[in-house]
C-alpha cells in the first residue's frame, strides 16, 4: 500500500465526498446526517487556511483541514489552551477500507506538523459519540481543556469536547 499526503485540489473534492458519506455509518462523522447543506461546504469552509488529502495508490481515501479557530468557539479555546496563537485541525476523516492502517494519523501529523511550523499550538473538538476518536487523540498526547455546546449542535447531542496538544498553563 502506498500512501501519499498531499495538498487537495478542487478535483478531489467529489471523491472526497463519496468518502465522508461512505465512511459516516462506521464513525458517525459527522453527527449530522445527512448534513442540512452541500457536503461540499463541509469539507471547504471559510476561513481555511490548508488542506490535505490522503490517497493510497492514487485513490483519494482521506481529508484534514487547519483553521484559525472561529465563532463562539474560539474564547473556550484560548480559555483553555492559554494562548491565542491557535489552529485548529478539523475535517479529518479517511475511507471506512483504510481505518486502522495508519493514513488518518500521516493527515493528523501533517496538519499538526504545520501547525507547529506556523508557531501555533494545535487544537480540536470531538462530540463525544466519536469515543474511538476521543481515545486516539488521548493516545497521540491530546489533552481535554475544556467542554462546549456550540449552537451548531442539536441540544440533545453531548457536549463538545476542546483538546490541545502541547504544553497547558499550570492551574493557579
Amino acid at each position: 500500500m502506498i500512501v501519499t499526503i498531499r495538498e487537495r485540489r478542487d478535483e478531489d473534492i467529489p471523491a472526497l465526498a463519496m468518502v465522508l458519506a461512505e465512511q459516516q455509518a462506521g464513525t458517525q462523522y459527522p453527527v449530522r446526517w445527512p448534513l442540512p447543506f452541500p457536503v461540499e461546504d463541509f469539507l471547504v469552509r471559510p476561513g481555511e487556511e490548508r488542506a490535505w488529502v490522503a490517497e493510497v495508490d492514487g485513490r483519494v481515501v482521506g481529508h484534514v483541514a487547519v483553521y484559525a479557530p472561529a465563532g463562539e468557539i474560539r474564547e473556550h479555546y484560548i480559555a483553555g489552551a492559554g494562548t491565542e496563537a491557535l489552529a485548529e485541525i478539523a475535517v479529518l476523516f479517511v475511507g471506512s477500507d483504510v481505518i486502522g492502517t495508519g493514513v488518518g494519523g500521516r493527515l493528523h501529523d501533517t496538519a499538526v506538523d504545520w501547525i507547529v511550523a506556523s508557531g501555533r499550538q494545535p487544537v480540536l473538538d470531538v462530540i463525544p459519540v466519536h469515543d474511538r476518536a476521543v481515545e486516539v487523540y488521548r493516545h497521540r498526547g491530546w489533552q481535554v481543556i475544556g467542554e462546549v455546546q456550540p449552537s451548531w449542535l442539536a441540544a440533545d447531542f453531548p457536549t463538545v469536547v476542546l483538546m490541545t496538544l502541547g504544553a497547558i498553563p499550570p492551574a493557579t
